[in-house]
């Protein structure tokens, strides 16, 4: 081998060792880079999850799991912003399918076009100028965080969209547990010489009355706590009704109420059974028997002397004792 041919090799053997570290150098950088940008895509998307949470609780939607829920956040985001929900899930789904193509990008503007008109309609029912929607195209995090955080409440009461009337761009779906926005951006309009003090903000949740809604008349009075609403046909009384008195309670006391006693009821005595008489009860005596009368004249008796001047004596017969009659 000749001096020429070995300065030759060394020289080749030079650039494959050069080229052999640049090849690592750029990998190298590639793997810090991508590094970087894995790092600042998790803390944007903790940042934007956690502040799109607390709009959607201004806004009132129900479920805080909603906002950590990548591409369904934003869907949810644009039905605040009166935007079709499905244009996002298509600009989403146009980026991911262009990537390969390095394309990707075209999808990439359409969702930033999409949810930027969506920032515009939610920043002007959180209060804030139309020019607030630069701030989202160039630091979206930043207009996330000062709507998140800020003493603005949500009036979903405001002008309708440009897009209202458009079957494609505006929103029409019904998701359970999102508050259904005011399509037409219907406003209710003051009560005669009412306005609203300057400054006045609606309370979060307000939810704007339906087409044709007519104000109540001057001094009108709200129903009390639990009140129903007529039945349906129901027909008010003729001009000129009274109603009933008021019901009052009885004038007189009910008697006052004892326990019962424990004492059982006296009985009745028996009745006592007739008295039945013995046989041996003598026999009511029967009247004296009425001798008939005699049809012989009475006797006249003979006269009687005294015996103590004859002398002679008479045994009495009814007198006890035998005696004899002394004769004359």
């Amino acid at each position: 081998m000749t001096l020429t041919d070995a300065l030759a090799t060394a020289h080749g053997r030079k650039d494959i060792m050069g080229d052999s570290y640049n090849d690592g150098a750029v990998v190298a950088a590639a793997l810090f880079f991508g590094f970087i940008f894995f790092l600042f895509a998790v803390l944007y998307y903790v940042l934007s999850s956690l502040f799109l949470m607390k709009i959607f609780d201004k806004a009132g939607v129900q479920g805080k799991w909603r906002a950590w829920v990548p591409v369904y956040n934003f869907m949810v985001f644009s039905k605040l912003g009166d935007l079709s929900p499905w244009v996002v899930l298509i600009a989403a789904g146009v980026a991911i399918v262009l990537a390969p193509l390095n394309l990707g990008f075209l999808g990439l503007v359409l969702f930033i076009v999409a949810t930027a008109l969506a920032a515009w309609r939610v920043g002007l029912k959180l209060q804030k100028e139309p020019v607030w929607v630069v701030l989202y195209v160039l630091l979206s995090i930043v207009w996330l965080g000062i709507n998140a955080y800020d003493k603005s409440r949500w009036n979903p009461a405001i002008a309708p969209a440009p897009w209202a009337g458009n079957g494609f761009f505006a929103d029409r779906t019904v998701w359970q547990g999102i508050p259904v926005q005011p399509s037409a951006g219907y406003v209710a309009p003051p009560a005669p010489g009412y306005a609203p003090p300057p400054g006045y903000q609606p309370p979060a949740g307000y939810q704007a009355p339906p087409a044709g809604y007519q104000a109540p008349p001057a001094g009108y009075q709200a129903p009390p706590a639990g009140y129903q609403p007529p039945p349906a046909g129901y027909q008010p009384p003729p001009a000129g009704y009274q109603p009933p008195p008021a019901y009052g309670p009885p004038s007189t006391e009910p008697p006052a109420y004892g326990p019962p006693s424990t004492e059982p009821p006296v009985a009745a005595p028996a009745p006592e059974p007739p008295v039945v008489p013995s046989p041996a009860a003598e026999a009511p005596l029967a009247p004296p028997a009425t001798e008939p009368p005699t049809t012989e004249p009475p006797t006249t008796a003979a006269p009687t002397t005294d015996p103590s001047a004859s002398g002679d004596t008479t045994t009495d017969p009814t007198a006890g004792g035998a005696g004899e009659t002394p004769k004359a």
